[in-house]
């Protein structure tokens, strides 16, 4: 089993017992959501519970990729479980995150964990190497602190508190030594008090932000899991590992030497293998900072400064309190608010994309006079310090620790909304833009197609940018590099089994409900649960399609990643192989959201979204009477007959009921899940033939 350690730790919370599951008994699934999916199948009975239910079980997955040097896949985490953020079930969701923690369970032997049941008390998990440790936090106090204090604590714990680069054993009767600190998943105050908002954070700024993970570890009890390794990693072939990795930087990367600064947007922009050390986010560059990379990886693409406000802090957490998102003049205050926001969010453990929404519907609640002092809905938030650090620090103390109205927003927006009678109206309208499942809309499903279809498709804003080239680069170049159909074209043929059918990359209004569409929207979902959520690529560089720094501009998806995958497992895994395999996992995900209730009638956008035109335009790819161009597409609606219309061409693609949306036994023992079929039959959720 090269490239995995071979065993995923079960914990059961309620009795305290630790004990091993085989991971050859999952290998078939990949690594990563697959195995985390299949676990999570077999540990829970009825998967209908409540996320805060004890028997709900929270899976922590790497895969074999994990701390090998794949490039872009050497250090991600996949977390699986019933979420209990999204509206109006917590569906069965999933979350990632980067930095450390993967590489260092595999160190210590395990390919993954397994939490179920519930702590009489708060407790943490101390695993080094072999040994698992469940502890009592009353001895380092750790429940109450938020999550840079918990982790600092753990560390001095395990490692003791000497400079960086001290040897130290980490466990008794070994002779392995390590100059790591430990790493550490952990929650804060937010999760503590069940906040359905509340992230999972590690290190400074790597968090584990949708499904409300945080929030279902504080009703297990559980404040933190602490993994030091000493071991190593087997690889099936470490020359055509090494030799991958080169083949790869030297194809598809900028050389650092020869490199026109002109083109560092394209380095480094979403779903484009990043070519070098370079931050997304620099704030205003003090005078000593430096690039900050997870684990093995050449991307660099967080910031450390000095001194460290904002430290790792990326994307979302870093502008959610903007200025220009607030719409307010600059404060001017110290420590800069922006900074200081994307910090508090951190150690209290709270989802910034629940606050990048909720922020502007409590804004302009305001302004409409029906939230403040004495208004309908009773607030004492400073709405005059919008933007200062007065304001975001009051918001983040209600939320955390369910103060005032920060019990109706520790629950949510949407559910906040439920609560204050306003959430038929204020979807209606677009007010709440939560488009989704109770969540924030990230790209408009009305002009990112695949990306609002396999969103509500789905459990969760999917937050996969594989497509988003075809408007990004058309919109931002006055000159197009290659011609539409070209563009289309480099695309359209790395996209098994529909590499003849570039019609699912037109994004014109006259396709937005055809068979072509439901292509796209299938392929990008078995793509990412194989490839981005099991093998656990790097979801910011793959999949690399167009690739400023390659040769005709071809990127390395479709070569690059089964390269890597034969180079550490010795599995000689096709890429239409693996795309089939994501079809098989996203397929078990649908029998497990079938189980908990979900029909096609439930898969409906917020009512915005039909009712309001969307007013953002971009250069895309469409196809006009045979002939590819590019031009603006935007300024419409999803309709709402022609939507469901699409959905019944969907479900027949995947070999879904039309009726239900439910799998059918045909398609799953075709995919080898007769077991699932089984259970769905006995819960009388089958898909009719």
């Amino acid at each position: 089993m090269n490239g995995y350690a071979g065993k995923i730790l079960r914990i059961n919370l309620s009795t305290r017992e630790r004990s091993t599951l085989d991971t050859k008994d999952y290998e078939q699934w990949g690594g990563g959501h697959g195995i985390g999916s299949a676990i999570f199948f077999d540990l829970v009975k009825d998967k209908s519970i409540d996320g805060f239910d004890p028997a709900n079980v929270v899976t922590i997955m790497t895969s074999p990729l994990t701390g090998t040097m794949a490039l872009g896949a050497s250090a991600r985490t996949e977390l699986q479980g019933i979420g209990v953020q999204s509206y109006p079930i917590g569906w069965f969701t999933r979350s990632g995150l980067g930095g450390r923690f993967g590489v260092m369970l595999k160190l210590a032997g395990w390919d993954g964990v397994a939490i179920e049941g519930k702590a009489d008390q708060p407790v943490w998990i101390d695993i080094r190497d072999g040994d698992v440790q469940i502890r009592d936090c009353n001895e380092l106090t750790l429940w109450g602190k938020d999550t840079w204090e918990s982790q600092k604590a753990i560390w001095n714990y395990v490692a003791g508190s000497g400079h960086y680069g001290t040897w130290y054993n980490p466990r008794s009767g070994s002779d392995a030594r390590t100059t790591q600190q430990p790493a550490v998943l952990c929650i804060g105050p937010a999760g503590e008090n069940l906040c359905r908002v509340a992230s999972i954070i590690h290190d400074a700024g790597n968090a584990s932000g949708q499904g409300g993970f945080g929030g279902v570890w504080g009703s297990k009890n559980l404040k933190a899991i602490s993994v030091i390794g000493t071991g190593n990693i087997a690889v099936a072939h470490p020359k055509a590992l090494f030799e991958a990795r080169i083949w790869a930087i030297e194809n598809f990367t900028f050389p650092l030497n020869t490199f026109d600064a002109s083109k560092a947007m394209w380095a480094t922009m979403p779903s484009n293998l990043r070519s070098f050390p370079s931050p997304l986010v620099t704030w205003e560059r003090p005078k000593q900072s430096r690039p900050q990379a997870c684990m093995g990886c050449q991307a660099g693409c967080r910031s450390r400064y000095n001194p460290p406000l904002g430290n790792d802090s990326s994307c979302k957490e870093s502008y959610y309190y903007s200025p220009s998102q607030l719409k307010v003049p600059p404060s001017g205050e110290t420590p800069d608010p922006q900074k200081q926001a994307a910090d508090l969010a951190q150690k209290y453990g709270i989802n910034v994309a629940e606050l990048e929404t909720g922020i502007l519907y409590l804004r302009d609640l305001y302004k409409m006079g029906v939230l403040g002092q004495g208004k309908q809905i009773d607030c004492d938030l400073p709405f005059d310090k919008l933007g200062g650090n007065e304001f975001i620090e009051q918001l983040m103390e209600m939320i955390a620790y369910r103060k005032g109205i920060g019990d109706d927003m520790a629950e949510g927006f949407t559910r906040a909304a439920e609560r204050w009678g306003r959430l038929d109206e204020d979807q209606k309208t677009g007010l709440l833009n939560n488009c989704y499942w109770g969540l924030g809309m990230h790209y408009d499903p009305r002009g990112s197609l695949e990306w609002g279809y396999g969103s509500i498709l789905g459990d969760r804003d999917i937050n996969e940018h594989g497509f988003s080239p075809l408007a990004m680069i058309p919109t931002l170049t006055s000159e197009k590099p290659v011609s539409a159909e070209d563009f289309v074209k480099i695309f359209s043929e790395k996209m098994p089994p529909f590499e003849d059918d570039p019609l699912m990359l037109d994004y014109s209004d006259g396709n937005m409900y055809s068979e072509h569409m439901c292509k796209l929207v299938a392929w990008h979902r078995h793509y990412s649960r194989f490839w981005i959520q099991s093998a656990l690529f790097c979801d910011f560089q793959y999949p690399d399609f167009f690739n400023w720094a390659a040769k005709d501009y071809k990127g390395i998806t479709g070569e690059g990643e089964p390269k890597f995958y034969h180079a550490v497992t010795g599995k000689n895994l096709s890429f239409a192989e693996s795309i089939e395999l994501g079809r098989k996992i996203w397929t078990l995900d649908n029998a497990i959201w079938t189980l908990q209730g979900r029909h096609r009638d439930m898969v409906q956008f917020a009512d915005y979204i039909y009712d309001k035109l969307n007013t953002v335009k971009f250069v895309m790819p469409v196809n006009e009477n045979g002939q590819w161009v590019y031009n603006p597409v935007g300024g419409r609606l999803i309709d709402r007959a022609q939507f469901e219309e699409f959905k019944t061409r969907y479900y027949t693609l995947e070999g879904w009921d039309t009726e239900s949306g439910w799998p059918k036994r045909s398609t799953l023992e075709a995919l080898g899940l007769k077991s699932v079929a089984d259970e769905l039959e006995s819960k009388e959720k089958l898909g009719k033939e």
